[in-house]
């Protein structure tokens, strides 16, 4: 049987996958566990619950909650409200667990439910496969006075979004910038323009009328044309756009050009470094990222720790090291100073703030990397295993390397999920790229077919 816990809590369509019965079994299985870990220890625990603007969320939120009070857990309901802004409130209001119903970039007919510890962090793998475990176990229920009360405080957000200003410090303002934000009609439709408008900008909101059955529909940061549209129609300084639950941006500058995550973490990385903020000089990206962007932080004396696809690993690396700055291509971009998660408007405003202050618009400041191009081509039917120890695959690999030199790179990754194989070329021209990503996709199936 599959694990039901994911990269990123548990996922499905919302009534057929991720039912109300499984929302509140997870939540009373995760009631049990932490608090039998001593978590819970010494007091009565209190959980937060938040959501994004979708639709089924208002059902799962109830189910979450009565499985917590059942439980005899004491919950607070804090609404629609970005995942890192939920990670943030649970440190900062000292909950014992915090509760995100959210499939963030998914289409709105799924949903998720993510659980994070005290602190604000990811709960550990071991943890989450004690709660799956734990579900549809026997327990004792509580009753009475022992039973979790359930209150509710929206209001609790504005701290959040009060973090998210001051992270920018004294230097930080917007002011004289005008700044179209594309809240894909999701949890950032408030706490984006707001964090935006208290910093002096100019903010044009768009997608920011979220009807429960709206969230990510052609906008958003995996729908980036209606964005470029914006900017260009109001003369903007710069754009940015969110995903459905705000852990994650990407950019378009004056021109309505599309400025990618590694760009974004270049950016970022350069003006942490010139502050003195950037923890050895390393910033950590995983193995997706551009090549344009390992030779741009090489160039700038920036060191990159490199790990495998998923901002979890880019986490992981940057706790056990002390880093400051990561993330994802995806613009899932991660600022331990002031965030435990990836934060879409945390990263935005120092974007932002980083355009202000230099006096560079966003199109000169992304011009410290150059983007290579770069071709995926997923290769189905093949044996995954075997991708990284076929003799032939091997040598049609370092062949390929060794044409491309340091102006090119090849990635083989197996899918986690599928019976396949994703071909990752980059070279100094498309076609170039084309041409070989074609040819080793071709050694892949004939090679590795099943």
């Amino acid at each position: 049987m599959a694990r039901l816990f994911g990269t990123d809590g548990v996922r499905g369509k919302a009534n057929v996958d991720l039912t109300a019965e499984l929302a509140l079994e997870l939540s009373v299985a995760a009631a049990h566990v932490l608090g039998e870990a001593g978590l819970f220890e010494g007091h009565r625990p209190v959980a937060l619950v938040a959501r994004d603007s979708r639709a089924s969320g208002e059902f799962l939120e109830a189910a979450v909650v009565a499985g917590l009070a059942s439980a005899g857990v004491d919950v607070v309901r804090l609404g629609v409200v970005p995942t890192p802004g939920l990670a943030y409130l649970v440190s900062h209001l000292d909950a014992d667990l915090g509760v995100m119903l959210s499939a963030s970039h998914n289409p709105m007919p799924d949903n998720g439910i993510k659980f994070v510890s005290r602190g604000g962090v990811k709960l550990d793998d071991d943890l989450e496969d004690m709660i799956e475990a734990r579900m549809d176990a026997d327990w004792t229920r509580p009753t009475g006075s022992a039973v979790g009360r359930v209150s509710d405080r929206p209001e609790a957000v504005e701290a959040y979004v009060a973090h998210l200003v001051a992270s920018l410090g004294d230097a930080g303002s917007l002011h004289g910038l005008k700044v179209v934000l594309d809240c894909a009609n999701g949890a950032a439709h408030m706490t984006g323009p707001a964090a935006f408008e208290a910093q002096g900008a100019e903010v044009i909101a768009i997608h920011a009328s979220p009807s429960g059955l709206n969230i990510n529909e052609n906008c958003g940061s995996t729908h980036m044309q209606g964005l470029q549209a914006a900017v260009l129609q109001y003369g903007a300084d710069l754009g940015f756009a969110f995903d459905g639950d705000a852990d994650r941006c990407l950019a378009v500058d004056a021109g309505g050009t599309v400025v990618d995550g590694d760009q974004i973490l270049a950016i970022l990385a350069l003006a942490l470094k010139d502050a003195g903020a950037l923890h050895s000089d390393t910033v950590v990206a995983t193995v997706m990222s551009n090549l344009g962007f390992l030779q741009a932080m090489r160039a700038h004396g920036v060191r990159v720790d490199t790990t495998k696809v998923g901002d979890r690993y880019v986490l992981e690396s940057m706790n056990a090291n002390g880093f400051t700055l990561g993330g994802e291509q995806s613009g899932h971009v991660i600022m331990s100073q002031y965030a435990t998660t990836g934060d879409g408007v945390l990263t935005a405003l120092h974007v932002a703030s980083r355009v202000a202050a230099s006096g560079e618009p966003l199109a000169a400041l992304a011009s410290v990397m150059t983007r290579l191009p770069q071709v995926m081509i997923n290769v189905p039917g093949v044996n995954k295993a075997r991708a990284g120890i076929d003799p032939g695959v091997t040598a049609a690999v370092t062949e390929a390397s060794r044409q491309l030199g340091d102006t090119g790179r090849v990635l083989l990754r197996p899918s986690g999920t599928e019976p396949l194989v994703r071909v990752m070329v980059e070279a100094a021209t498309a076609e170039k790229a084309t041409e070989v990503a074609e040819l080793l996709a071709h050694v892949v199936r004939d090679r590795l077919s099943l």
